[in-house]
């Protein structure tokens, strides 16, 4: 029986998404059925939050 596993989504401010295997780690820029890496077959996707922090070290930065 094959594993599964779930595309945990790297949304980013200035460059396009990374989907991360949560099985193995391995990272691609689009989703697909199973991982490339280990053959996880995927069982949908949940969202990591990074998008925030990239916006307050950029407003951090702009800030006066």
């Amino acid at each position: 029986m094959k594993k599964s596993a779930r595309w945990i989504v790297h949304t980013h401010v200035f460059r396009g998404d990374e989907y991360e295997c949560s099985a193995c780690g391995e990272v691609v820029s689009k989703p697909k059925k199973s991982c490339p890496n280990c053959g996880a077959v995927m069982k949908g996707s949940k969202s990591d939050l990074g998008w925030v922090d990239e916006l307050e070290a950029l407003d951090a930065f702009l800030d006066d």
